[in-house]
């Protein structure tokens, strides 16, 4: 009897353990990553303000000629189906300047956003002569999808959206900007093997890798170490969305990659901490250049300071694509 004993009660701490791991991985995968729940973090966040450095008028213009090319410009609509198990139909956005302009860009969104939100990114691309392609990532806007993939699946979207630009136009030069979780889709998209059309990359305030970043939140917002949260987390990441949070890594991906890259951030970025901008910049061994925005929070550069922010961006990318 008292043998039974010894073993029943350690297999019922074994198990209150397990499902106190999956609750709480759950719990944070909930949280985080499922495309369906709202993310209450993001609302009234303090990593989030508005950067006291944004002047009110300079931003009331830009917001003005952001409304006036809306009204103006309505985009026609792109879809791909993913090509992994889920077959996913996703979806963009896209700006055609003229059946005779090869130059393309592909413009990604960050955490939660959408194509619908980057209309600043898109108008200055546009105005600039670049057809646009905005997409909706993973779980975002009007593509399909339960789950937010923080780039990872996305990177292997992007490749097919790529393909789809080249083949409407076999004559596509292609520079892909992302800012945000954008920003390190197309970091981690970098890595992989990409067309010749695609000349140059363009990454703003992108993290280095998502377990990096997800430990830093897990402190900042709750003061909670990685082991066991993330750990778990991580555990039903792989099972509910089939990809793993330390596999997730920009850096490794940069360290891979070919195209020449721009890196932006603010030095005020208190989100996707500023810090790791160095971190991206020193693993690319390509041509490259980074442009730090002094007095910008996270998302911010291009509002605090747009006049160096766009000139730096067509001076690296013109010396790319004409």
């Amino acid at each position: 009897m008292k043998t039974k004993k010894r073993i029943i009660i350690p297999a019922i701490a074994v198990v209150i353990l397990v499902i106190l791991y999956f609750s709480i991985g759950n719990y944070f995968y909930n949280y985080a990553l499922n495309a369906n729940d709202q993310k209450e973090f993001l609302e009234e966040n303090p990593n989030l303000a508005r950067s006291e450095a944004v002047m009110a008028d300079v931003a009331e213009l830009a917001d003005l000629a952001d409304h006036e090319f809306k009204n103006k410009n309505q985009p026609s609509t792109m879809s791909i189906v993913s090509n992994d198990k889920l077959q996913l139909k996703l979806q963009a956005d896209v700006y055609q300047t003229g059946a005779d302009n090869s130059k393309w860009a592909i413009v990604a969104h960050g955490y939660t956003s959408s194509a619908a939100g980057m209309t600043r990114w898109i108008r200055n691309f546009y105005e600039e002569g670049f057809n646009v392609l905005a997409p909706d990532l993973r779980g975002h806007g009007k593509s399909e999808g339960d789950y937010i993939g923080m780039g990872w699946h996305d990177r292997l979207d992007m490749l097919l959206w790529i393909e789809e630009i080249i083949e409407k136009d076999p004559n596509a030069e292609i520079v892909l900007f992302g800012i945000s979780m954008g920003g390190a889709t197309v970091m981690m998209t970098a890595g992989e093997e990409l067309p010749s059309n695609v000349k140059v990359i363009v990454e703003d305030c992108g993290y280095s890798s998502v377990s990096d970043v997800f430990i830093y939140q897990l402190d900042d917002l709750f003061g909670l170490p990685e082991f066991p949260v993330l750990r778990a987390a991580n555990t039903v990441t792989n099972l509910r969305a089939g990809y793993d949070l330390y596999e997730a890594s920009a850096l490794k991906q940069i360290a891979k990659a070919k195209k020449p890259i721009l890196f932006i951030h603010g030095d005020q970025d208190t989100f996707v901490p500023f810090s790791m901008l160095d971190e991206v910049y020193e693993a690319a061994t390509v041509e490259k250049e980074k442009l730090i925005i002094p007095g910008a929070g996270h998302g911010d550069a291009e509002k605090v300071d747009p006049e160096l922010y766009w000139n730096t961006i067509w001076n690296f990318v013109g010396k790319y694509i004409d």
